[in-house]
């Protein structure tokens, strides 16, 4: 399994689709299918029905989750997104670094832009 630079909680920025030129949060990774899913945008509608929540031991009728149209994320191929550098507040390509810390090596996410070149993990 391939590790992924965008992670959960990243800004990205859409490179293809219908939301292209848009940014948003990562909300979830899955990189064993090599996606992500950002917040508010590659939504699609489903159509879903009326469910019994699974926790009805309340007192009184079942409760019901609401049925209808629900417009939710869907996951988007993570070479559709790029990353937007916290520092220079631009879409980055994404390169590794180690680094010392406490005695030990560890690796760190970099800026690729020739101008800033700083850390993305802090």
């Amino acid at each position: 399994m391939a590790k992924m630079k965008v992670k959960k909680g990243d800004l990205v920025q859409m490179l293809a689709g219908k939301d292209r030129g848009k940014q948003g949060r990562v909300i979830e990774s899955r990189p064993r299918e090599r996606r992500v899913i950002v917040e508010n945008l590659n939504t699609v509608k489903r159509h879903m029905r009326p469910r019994p929540l699974r926790d009805s031991s309340r007192m009184g009728g079942t409760q019901m989750t609401p049925g209808g149209v629900i417009e939710k994320a869907a996951a988007v191929p993570v070479s559709n997104v790029m990353l937007v550098c916290p520092t220079c507040n631009r879409p980055t390509r994404v390169g590794m670094k180690e680094r010392e810390s406490h005695g030990e090596m560890i690796k760190v996410r970099v800026c690729k832009r020739v101008d800033c070149g700083e850390e993305i993990d802090r």
